[in-house]
């Protein structure tokens, strides 16, 4: 399925099930393959991005099973990867691939990690740089881009202060310093996502964290665990705001990922007037998930502050529909990240709303949403970019008239069943 035709509905309306959350998924593989023994992971997300990353570690010689949603991994310890036969290809997944760096950089054998066209596009200096300060060896196209080429070396503890609020530079550093020769010190300068640190924690890793400064002592004794991985809170946005612009509108998504470095959509929708009901808070391994119903509301724009992107930074083009939705004019600023994702997001989503109809004024990283009266059908592109896709898919179900939208395969991605999870909660006209 190249493109899709997408027809308004009158509304959304039902029970919302959905997969493991896709940055815990690669996690998960990574961890519980340096760990010792067996780790069982339930509700894994079978994603191309994480599928990449199970078969990177099936080339470093980790044996692991699938079934359905559940996995099997058999790990090896901090020193049992094998050096890989051949390059290892991870597809568009740069989670994969800067993470994965971190963890190859203390190894003692070669490596070369590639990708498809668009991920060798993505800079990955942020990760090179302070890998290199801890005595790793690795190379890039340009010293920026992919292959990177990783000799491992005997790493060194530092301490590295982030330019940016950044989950992968942080797990990337995580993980070497797991392989460092004293304790690594990483601090940044907004709180980013934590998925790393909780998990390592939970298979027996050392660590302190005060608030934005994380030390890593070197060499733990990780051990298997069995976890389940809660629902994806950034493939839930979808569901939500879509509920949230069609009048009449009520779902109810369960066992739903609550991690506050995660929340900040929830928090920013809730701010712009969103009915959006939290229910059973409840902690599951080391993440806590919760239930949420949510009903259609009448959104107000908001400015959305540069410190706020880091939380919600996933979830910004989905929150580019709603601002299209809402009255008031909505400012969101300092969203730079947006724009060396798979796709630059903010011309991507500005391009293809402003051939809905929509009112948007972008000055250098700062995007300015003026009100609609209502977004109207036309044929956008999502230039291969997943959250692209399915956050137009929703506008499409918002606008008045039909749609076309090219490119939706790459859904596949992070959500493979976006479009049967959404067919079902979808009232028809």
């Amino acid at each position: 399925m190249d493109d899709i035709k997408i027809n308004p509905i009158k509304k959304f309306e039902g029970a919302v099930s959905l997969r493991g959350d896709k940055s815990i998924s690669h996690r998960s593989v990574m961890i519980a393959s340096i760990a010792e023994g067996q780790s069982r992971i339930k509700n894994f997300l079978r994603s191309e991005d994480a599928l990449y990353t199970i078969k990177a570690f099936k080339q470093l010689g980790v044996a692991i099973g699938l079934s359905n949603d559940d996995i099997i991994v058999e790990g090896k310890g901090l020193d049992g990867l094998k050096g890989p036969k051949g390059d290892i290809y991870l597809g568009n997944s740069g989670t994969s691939m800067r993470l994965l760096s971190g963890v190859l950089a203390g190894q003692n054998f070669k490596s070369t990690l590639t990708g498809d066209e668009s991920l060798s596009r993505r800079p990955m200096y942020r990760i090179i740089r302070p890998l290199r300060q801890m005595g790793a060896h690795i190379k890039g196209r340009e010293d920026n881009f992919p292959p990177l080429v990783i000799e491992g070396a005997k790493l060194r503890a530092i301490r590295y202060k982030t330019e940016v609020a950044s989950a992968q530079i942080k797990s990337a550093l995580i993980f070497a310093a797991l392989y460092a020769d004293g304790v690594t010190e990483i601090e940044e300068p907004i709180k980013s996502r934590d998925h790393t640190e909780r998990m390592l924690g939970l298979f027996g890793a050392k660590m302190e964290i005060d608030d934005l400064r994380i030390s890593v002592n070197p060499r733990p004794d990780l051990k298997g665990r069995s976890l389940a991985i809660p629902g994806d809170i950034s493939s839930a946005a979808f569901f939500i705001i879509g509920a949230l612009i069609l009048k009449g509108s009520e779902i109810l998504i369960k066992d739903l990922l609550f991690n506050r470095t995660r929340w900040g959509i929830i928090e920013i929708l809730n701010q712009m007037g969103a009915e959006i009901k939290i229910e059973n808070k409840r902690f599951n391994g080391c993440e806590e998930i919760c239930d949420i119903n949510v009903r259609s509301s009448r959104l107000k724009g908001i400015t959305v502050d540069e410190n706020r992107i880091p939380s919600v930074i996933d979830e910004l083009p989905i929150l580019m529909v709603a601002a299209c939705f809402a009255e008031g004019d909505t400012y969101i600023k300092g969203a730079g990240e947006l724009r060396i994702k798979e796709t630059d997001r903010i011309a991507s989503m500005s391009a293809a709303l402003e051939s809905m109809g929509a009112d948007i004024s972008v000055e250098r990283d700062n995007i300015l949403i003026k009100p609609t009266a209502r977004l109207r059908g036309a044929v956008m592109d999502s230039r291969g970019d997943h959250r692209t896709a399915m956050s137009l898919a929703i506008a499409a179900l918002c606008a008045k008239g039909s749609s076309r939208i090219k490119k939706i395969d790459c859904v596949n991605t992070s959500f493979p069943d976006f479009f049967q999870a959404l067919d079902a909660i979808s009232l028809k006209k």
